[in-house]
Formats: structure tokens, sequence, C-alpha cells
């Protein structure tokens, strides 16, 4: 009887255990095809969304799809609308601006820190392997495509490395809250740059910084690490103003989410 019972026991464990997985499957299925219509324009700025329609083209119910939705709206890419339901959100230049010269003075600030307080040499010596492998890449006279993924990667890697020289869970929080939104991340605009002919040596001038900052904090210059760091978010302006109006202009996911007025 005992046996039966926990028989039985176990295969409504499976079936719940089963449940759960589908409906985490549905819901990743549904929040990355949500992500990838509304980078892709597919769903346009200020667009109302649809629940049923996006029930029909993704294939999943309801449920998933709500999910999805109130997960966009925390990252920043809808906006919950008065009467129910949701829009995408559009950003004028100026809050993606603000937002970029917020991330600079922040990250700055844990430079700052980090080299008044001292940085775990553990921290130092996986941000100057970061360094490395950015110089490896760099010394190509052209970029492939996987040469700008290693980049992404090392960068962002770099700038989470020196968010954790500074200790400070206060900062960090507020800048996970700020590269979380559109366009403001390190490497926002990496892909639009990529097929400029200037990509690379603006990518040299960025690794630059990188290794002045980090030697600044490594030799306790808390002002020139500040400093360098708030300077290095300037390339992201100037990013912007490229993605936008730029040559290159068109070329970043996203970009009709900016408004250029």
């Amino acid at each position: 009887m005992n046996s039966v019972a926990n028989d039985a026991d176990l295969t409504r464990a499976n079936g719940q255990n089963g449940l759960e997985i589908a409906t985490g499957n549905a819901s990743a299925k549904a929040l990355l095809r949500l992500r990838e219509m509304i980078w892709s324009g597919e769903l346009a700025g200020g667009a109302r969304i649809a629940e049923l329609s996006i029930v029909e083209k993704i294939g999943v119910s309801r449920t998933p799809i709500r999910a999805a939705l109130m997960r966009l709206e925390q990252e920043g890419l809808l906006e919950a609308l008065p009467n129910g339901g949701y829009a995408v959100r559009t950003f004028s230049e100026r809050d993606i601006s603000e937002a970029i010269e917020l991330r600079g003075t922040l990250e700055g600030l844990c430079a700052r820190l980090a080299a008044e307080r001292g940085a775990p040499p553990v921290v130092l010596r996986e941000a100057r392997e970061c360094l490395v492998g950015i110089d490896a890449i760099l010394k190509s006279i052209s970029l492939s495509d996987d040469d700008f993924s290693r980049y992404v990667s090392l960068n962002e890697k770099f700038h989470e490395l020196l968010v954790e020289m500074a200790g400070s869970d206060v900062i960090a929080k507020q800048l996970e809250r700020i590269v979380s939104l559109p366009f403001a991340s390190p490497s926002s605009f990496v892909v639009s740059q990529s097929n400029s002919p200037q990509a690379r040596d603006m990518f040299v001038v960025a690794q630059a910084q990188h290794w002045q900052a980090l030697q600044a904090v490594e030799q306790r210059e808390g002002s020139r690490a500040e400093g360098v760091m708030r300077e290095h978010s300037r390339i992201a302006q100037t990013n912007l103003r490229d993605a936008v109006s730029g040559p290159n202009s068109g070329n970043l996911p996203g970009v009709q989410l900016i408004r250029r007025r």
C-alpha cells in the first residue's frame, strides 16, 4: 500500500515538475520572441500590444505572454497603459544621453573608490586578463563577427569587474538598474559600429582608456581613475549620435525606438 502511495506521489511530483518546466520554457520562449519583435521593429515604437495577436504569433498561452510583458516592462522596453495593457516604449536622444552620462558618473565613482580603498588583487588580475584579451583582438587590422562578439563579452566583463573593485552594493545596484535600460550598457552601440571603417580605431581609444583606468586604480590615484572613466563614457555619446543620424544609422537593433526630437 505504502509503495503504491509513494509511486502515486512520485507520479504527481513528476507531473508537477514537468508542468513547471513546460511553463518555464513557454515563458522563456515568449520573452525571447517578444524582445526580438521589439528590437527588430516588428512591434513598432508606441504601438499597443495586442495580447491575443501575440498569443497567435508566438504559439503559447496567455499566461507566459503576460509574464513576458511584465518582465519587458521591468526592462524598460514596454510601458503600462493607464487603462490596462502595454505599449512599446520609445526614448528620446536626451533620455539615452542622460542614462549614459549617469553610467559614466557612477563608473567613475567606482574607479575612485576602488583606488582609494584598494581593490582585491584577484579582481585586479581578472581585469588585467580581460584587457590582455581585448589587446589580442585589436591586433587584427580588420575585425570579424567573432572578434566583435569577443570584444563585447570582454568589454562588459571589464566594466563589471570595475564595479566589483569598488566593493559597494549600493552603487552596484544603481548601476545594474541603469545598464538594464535600453542603449545604456557599455556595449550598446558596438553593433552599430561593426561595419564602420573607424570601428577598430574607436575600440583602440576605448581600450587605452581601460588600461589608464586600471593603472590609476592599481596606483591608488582616485581622481585620475574617476576622470578616465567619466571621459570613457563620452565614446558612447559619440556612438549614440552616429547610431541615430550618422552614416551607419539604422544598423543598431532597436534604433527605431529612439525619437529624433
